[in-house]
């Protein structure tokens, strides 16, 4: 028999139908090897396909030598297994309409009929935008006092410095942070509305004295972190200046934050959910644990009994303590003794929010820095949606498994809504089931342990109801930070990317509250500073929505 012809016999095995229980088990092991080779041939196939496309664009002169992208990857989304019918509402426009003025307009009584009747008005609102110029010369009185040896020269109205006004320095923010333009774009647009602006001049409207809106950032930060004990975290790449730095989103309902650090390490980790203030370091119980923990030998962890302990400590003290006392420590056993101290630190901080549980992928640096873990459920079901059998009867197995896998995600879902103790046994049990059947495609099966190595962090929505199964919050806001990427590629100093952290953070979190980003930008870039900071709307809607429940009130 030819090999297609055989792969093809090979690929319609149903073990279903063999009793024999040693032969299933031998054709199963058969079946999953085949299976293996197969998944290594495509996954080669494609690579070298992929190898040989941009070798014929390099050859041609096209493409850019260096580029590291990869394959393209098959479509992840769960969407369409864990959606549900909804109602669709349509929402009613008009009433959201702000009406600017009512214009009456009648018709040509020459043309009625003379037993035409007056019936009144019928309403029709149209939506308009004026752009207008407002190029203003202003004469600035002036006055010289010789006995002062001084000239007075009148102030330009609030809001007004240099050659631009407010409303100019707002719509270069706006477009591009909200509509994702690049500086060149931006002065093309300005350049047809008749404003003359250098590309300089906006480079220095988007990263150049923002001071209070970096306060104002460092505000919403804090408020955000105290609004609830639970925060989602997620991270991306950023180019600063053509480094490899990275972007690290930290968000709940009421707002969104952006740091672009050059690590992204479980120290930096700490960094941001303490808002990047001066690192600090503790050596207690905690530590000298979670050093057991990470392997370090008792003879080092001896050795640190020594350190101050309970005692807070700056970086320079701590390093300098392990560089005279413990000289030949490894690198590995130094970064360990680093980590412990800093979430131990963390952990015991008084007069700032500490998060207590992080909803996140399974990255491990974000591992050990808060008490509890929730792990993101659509990031674990992408692992299965990563398996792509070759075998009819593998692709029937994973599918009849995907099904009760986002039926049981439903009933997760279900349960926020009305939690109680029984039920939260109930899907404990059910998970047990779920998670424990093998089904003979082997890599299937690898993947079921791995979630059920995972049981605490998956299921506690059990313990904190108020907790989302999943991660999209901060996914989402990751991907903001990807099109600005995309478009802009990347801030060309620490000052720049800086301001793509602010304006972000502005943004994401002006949009979650429902304010205006231009009217908040305008407000602030004009002096006027009527609408009240993003930071104290955060504390009245943390009172309100209680997203600290099971753990009492924020």
């Amino acid at each position: 028999m030819k090999g297609d012809a055989l792969l093809e016999q090979i690929q319609k095995i149903d073990l279903t139908g063999i009793e024999d229980e040693r032969s299933r088990a031998i054709i199963r092991l058969l079946v999953n090897l085949v299976e293996d080779l197969q998944g290594k041939l495509k996954k080669a196939q494609q690579e070298i396909a992929y190898l040989r496309e941009r070798l014929r664009l390099r050859q041609g002169g096209e493409g850019k030598p260096g580029d590291k992208s990869s394959p393209p990857q098959p479509p992840r989304s769960s969407e369409e297994e864990r959606k549900e019918p909804k109602e669709r509402n349509k929402r009613e426009k008009l009433s959201r309409i702000e009406i600017d003025r009512e214009e009456k307009l009648d018709v040509d009584r020459a043309k009625l009929p003379p037993d035409a009747k007056d019936k009144g008005y019928e309403a029709v609102v149209v939506q308009e935008l004026r752009i207008d110029t407002d190029n203003v010369r202003f004469l600035r009185k002036k006055y010289y006092s010789a006995s002062m040896g001084k000239t007075y020269l009148a102030p330009l109205p609030e809001g007004y410095c240099g050659e631009y006004g407010p409303n100019v320095r707002t719509l270069c923010v706006m477009f591009s942070h909200l509509c994702h333009m690049t500086e060149p774009k931006i002065g093309e647009w300005f350049a047809n509305m008749g404003i003359l602006i250098s590309a300089g001049q906006i480079s220095n409207f988007l990263s150049e004295g923002h001071e209070a809106f970096h306060q104002e950032k460092e505000e919403i930060v804090e408020a955000g972190l105290s609004s609830s004990p639970w925060q989602h975290i997620d991270d991306t790449g950023t180019r600063v200046d053509g480094a490899n730095w990275h972007c690290h989103v930290i968000c709940n309902p009421l707002y969104t934050a952006y740091f672009t650090t050059e690590r992204k390490d479980r120290l930096t980790v700490i960094d941001v959910l303490r808002n990047q203030r001066e690192r600090v370091f503790r050596f207690n119980d905690e530590a000298v644990a979670l050093l057991r923990q990470f392997g370090v030998s008792e003879r080092t962890v001896g050795a640190l009994r020594n350190l101050p302990w309970d005692q807070e400590l700056r970086e320079t003290e701590l390093e300098g303590w392990l560089d005279r006392q413990i000289p030949r420590l490894g690198a590995t056993a130094r970064n360990h003794i680093v980590e412990a101290s800093a979430i131990a630190a963390y952990h015991a901080e008084v007069g700032h929010p500490v998060v207590r549980l992080l909803v996140c992928d399974d990255a491990k640096q974000f591992k050990r820095v808060t008490e509890e873990l929730g792990l993101c459920w659509i990031h674990d079901g992408r692992h299965y949606k990563n398996l792509t059998p070759w075998l009819v009867y593998h692709r029937q197995l994973l599918d009849g498994f995907q099904t009760k896998y986002w039926d049981y995600y439903r009933e997760l879902l279900a349960y926020r809504e009305q939690p109680s103790a029984e039920e939260a046994k109930r899907l404990s049990g059910v998970f047990d089931e779920l998670f424990s059947t093998p089904t003979g495609y082997a890599a299937l099966d690898d993947r079921i342990a791995r979630t059920k190595a995972n049981k605490g962090q998956l299921l506690m929505v059990l313990r904190h109801p108020e907790i989302p199964l999943h991660n999209n919050s901060a996914e989402l806001a990751a991907r903001g930070r990807v099109r600005k990427r995309v478009v802009s590629y990347g801030p060309r100093s620490e000052k720049g990317a800086k301001a793509w952290d602010t304006f972000q953070t502005l943004l994401g979190t002006a949009k979650k509250l429902g304010v205006n980003f231009f009217h908040y930008l305008s407000d602030r870039i004009s002096g006027a500073c009527q609408m009240g900071s993003l930071a104290s709307i955060i504390e009245q809607r943390a009172k309100d929505l209680q997203l600290g429940a099971s753990w009492g009130s924020p």
